[in-house]
């Protein structure tokens, strides 16, 4: 546990960052609030698991390197962001799309959880900024003699559970303001729309934004 934990005073300064930035709204947040609006806590929640997988897995990707050879390769960076914002896109078009009826979540097929899941994953994953944010913010917290590829995951792993958290919070407040849009049939077609455009602005915005600072995912 000692190689894999930095001692309690650096380790609760690492748990503070974390909260700071896992309540700070990102494009995670902001996908898991558009899913909890639009149909519901289960879906929400089903985002936050997803999200929280590709977080994990950009926090693995980091430890094993991935992240430097996005620092040093600006083609790799570039098909992995662009291959992120397309899909973003991909998303907002396919809300845009979606009837205005709003079907009640219960109802809704289990097998549409796993696609929400996903898309989840795959919008946290795809998110080469994740993984530049994870290589920048952890070794500030590693020990100088601990094992670095296990320290960096370890610490990964409590950050991406303390934004688990968050996430779901989020979801769970949305998800209870979901019902009553649900119910008030004028604002049906404008939940579409904020939605899909919410997924193509996120889009847009992780195409056209630089590499120099990495935000938090």
């Amino acid at each position: 546990m000692h190689d894999l934990l930095p001692p309690w005073p650096l380790f609760s300064a690492f748990l503070l960052a974390s909260l700071v930035l896992a309540v700070t709204p990102g494009p995670g947040v902001f996908y898991i609030l558009a899913r909890s609006l639009l149909q519901g806590r289960r879906h929400g929640l089903a985002s936050v698991a997803g999200v929280a997988l590709g977080n994990f897995g950009n926090a693995v990707g980091a430890a094993i390197g991935l992240a430097a050879l996005f620092a040093v390769s600006s083609l790799a960076f570039s098909v992995v962001k662009y291959a992120g914002a397309a899909y973003l896109v991909y998303l907002g078009v396919q809300a845009l799309r979606a009837p205005d009826v709003v079907a009640d979540p219960a109802a809704t097929p289990a097998h549409s959880l796993g696609r929400i899941f996903r898309d989840g994953c795959l919008v946290a994953l795809l998110n080469p900024k994740t993984a530049l944010f994870f290589a920048a913010f952890l070794p500030q917290f590693m020990t100088p003699h601990s094992s670095h590829a296990a320290q960096s995951v370890a610490l990964g792993a409590v950050f991406v559970l303390i934004a688990a958290a968050s996430d779901t919070a989020y979801a769970l407040a949305a998800g209870r303001v979901a019902p009553l849009l649900r119910r008030a049939g004028h604002w049906r077609r404008a939940g579409r729309w904020l939605t899909g455009g919410a997924f193509i602005g996120l889009g847009a915005l992780a195409a056209l934004t630089g590499a120099k600072a990495p935000p938090a995912p």
